[in-house]
């Protein structure tokens, strides 16, 4: 098939393309964010292909994957025709809602005509999608083999925006742990730590705060003795899952979907940040038992979120609903 899809989100876009489909970008002459086509951070196929916008109405999709709302507008303005009626559409949510989990109603909630993914059990959960059709597509990610070597007796994090995200993604944990801990920090804007963190009373000086390419963060985070993943309330962060495939041992907090994608033999999940500090002293005294969990975690992710289930499921979604 041929599907149209914006880049929203690179590591899911990498792993979304590896399919066996034809997958189409739009291309603006600014290469804004509706209209960034290819992007050089990732090593995606030959079977995705740019197409600028002038041209997406002479383009024959098959079915469109829409993931933000004002996409909606855009395919009816580009292609000429409205998604859900005269070209099938899915829309993607990547997110678990950000209002009340009880009360939150989702854009296309009781709209028939397009399908709607969820990307966790806990996002379908708490979102009111009312009588949309809905399937959820559990994440995938890509096998880059057992590296992990955790020489450096230091805990890694991943998180882009640290300061904006603040409570949200947990920095505030970051640092409260950072005070007793080497904690390293991996993410676009992460350089904006060190004054903050300072304010906050915690040293956290430029050489520990990184913002790297996939291939390069892949590279680095393995040295770590283990992988933080400080978020409250976040969808479920592919950094995580990708930490677990390498074989890093994880730590996080007990929420959201977090509890299904760590079994007890892969880490340690915790709303109490003083569990988390603990056991990451326990693995820094004890490197054997952090590699235990960390292997662990790499067999059960490859099991669970493995690219080939990963394709199947939207093979399946975007078949129906292309027909």
């Amino acid at each position: 098939m041929r599907v149209l899809l914006w880049p929203v989100h690179g590591s899911y876009t990498a792993s979304f393309v590896s399919g066996a489909h034809e997958y189409l970008l739009p291309v603006l002459p600014d290469r804004g964010p509706d209209g960034s086509g290819r992007s050089g951070s990732y090593p995606w196929p030959d079977s995705v292909r740019e197409v600028p916008v002038a041209q997406l109405g002479d383009e024959p999709v098959d079915v469109v994957v829409l993931q933000r709302p004002h996409e909606l507008d855009l395919v009816q303005r580009w292609t000429g025709r409205r998604p859900g009626r005269e070209l099938p559409a899915v829309y993607l949510e990547h997110n678990a809602p950000t209002g009340h989990a009880v009360s939150s109603r989702h854009l296309l909630a009781d709209r028939t005509d397009i399908h709607l993914v969820h990307v966790t059990h806990f996002n379908a959960m708490a979102w009111d999608s009312g009588s949309a059709p809905t399937t959820v597509v559990e994440h995938g990610v890509a096998d880059h083999g057992y590296r992990y070597t955790g020489e450096e007796p230091s805990l890694a994090v991943v998180v882009n925006e640290p300061v904006r995200r603040w409570r949200v993604a947990g920095t505030d944990l970051v640092l409260r742990l950072a005070r007793d801990l080497a904690v390293d920090v991996h993410g676009i804007d992460s350089h904006l730590l060190t004054d903050v963190a300072r304010e906050h009373g915690v040293e956290l000086p430029p050489g520990r705060l990184h913002n790297l390419s996939q291939a390069e963060l892949h590279a680095r985070i393995v040295h770590h003795r283990a992988y933080l993943h400080p978020y409250r309330w976040t969808s479920l962060g592919l950094a995580l899952l990708e930490a677990m495939s390498l074989g890093m041992p994880v730590l996080a907090l007990s929420t959201t979907e977090a509890p299904r994608a760590v079994p007890p033999e892969a880490g340690v999940l915790s709303n109490d940040p003083d569990v988390l500090r603990d056991t990451a002293r326990h693995w820094l005294a004890e490197p054997e038992a952090a590699r235990a969990c960390g292997l662990a975690a790499r067999e059960h992710v490859l099991e669970a979120y493995g690219l080939d289930r990963f394709c199947r499921d939207w093979d399946r979604v975007l078949s129906t609903v292309a027909g």
